[in-house]
């Protein structure tokens, strides 16, 4: 009989610290859903970001899934976040710009130059059709595989390798987006951006840049500024040398 009372109580313990596991968690999860609704508010529609379904994606986007443990406080930061080897998240409303000036739709196939964490991979892929992402460091695009698998994120393809140098198959995208900073936009992916299709580049110096809009027209290139930016440089042939 005693024997049975202990049992019982051990059962009773165990069923109590899930529930308060479950508790914790679902605490957790509420303060992070408030901080996205909150960085959506203070951070994007403060700053002229007015797509809606680009401030859907942001606000409905775990920020908090993609950065490292130690940052997990600062997920909403209006700011970069490291995220190991020498590469950084990027700041919401650098993402959430990037995102609008690309005007992408459902039938829009996006080139993504700098997977990094996955976290503006992500943003696209709820967005495009497909999006095909490349990454030089392969321990960043396997992390960012299994965070995008988690979040059941199905319309994307990885590879890693030189950006710089384009998609390695004979393919045209309606969109690109590189998230590093390069001297110029690399000849491959100009040649890879299709007619009527919009690229989106941090294009300058090594530490300060300006974020070109770039649309390809049948007699060339036409491009805006939509801000200043500070980007990590884009290694590679057509980029930067590391």
């Amino acid at each position: 009989m005693v024997h049975d009372n202990l049992v019982k109580i051990d059962l009773q313990n165990t069923f109590n610290n899930a529930i308060i596991i479950v508790m914790q968690q679902a605490n957790e999860k509420d303060k992070f859903a408030a901080e996205r609704r909150a960085m959506v508010k203070g951070q994007l529609k403060s700053r002229n970001i007015i797509d809606p379904a680009v401030l859907k994606a942001m606000t409905e986007m775990p920020r908090e899934k993609f950065i490292p443990a130690e940052y997990l406080g600062e997920a909403y930061y209006d700011g970069p976040l490291s995220i190991g080897f020498g590469q950084t998240i990027s700041q919401p409303y650098i993402v959430a710009l990037m995102t609008q000036e690309l005007k992408i739709d459902k039938n829009c196939e996006v080139l993504e130059i700098g997977t990094g964490s996955g976290y503006q991979t992500a943003i696209l892929a709820t967005l495009a059709k497909e999006v095909f992402t490349i990454e030089r460091i392969e321990s960043l695009s396997r992390k960012a595989q299994q965070v995008l698998t988690e979040l059941n994120i199905t319309n994307v393809k990885f590879l890693v390798g030189d950006g710089s140098c384009g998609w390695p198959e004979d393919k045209k995208f309606d969109r690109i987006i590189i998230t590093a900073a390069a001297p110029e936009m690399p000849t491959p992916l100009v040649e890879q951006l299709k007619i009527g299709g919009i690229a989106v580049v941090p294009l300058g110096a090594e530490y300060i840049q300006k974020l070109a809009v770039i649309e390809k027209t049948a007699d060339g290139l036409k491009s805006k500024t939509a801000c200043g930016c500070r980007f990590v440089k884009l290694i590679g042939k057509f980029g930067y040398a590391e």
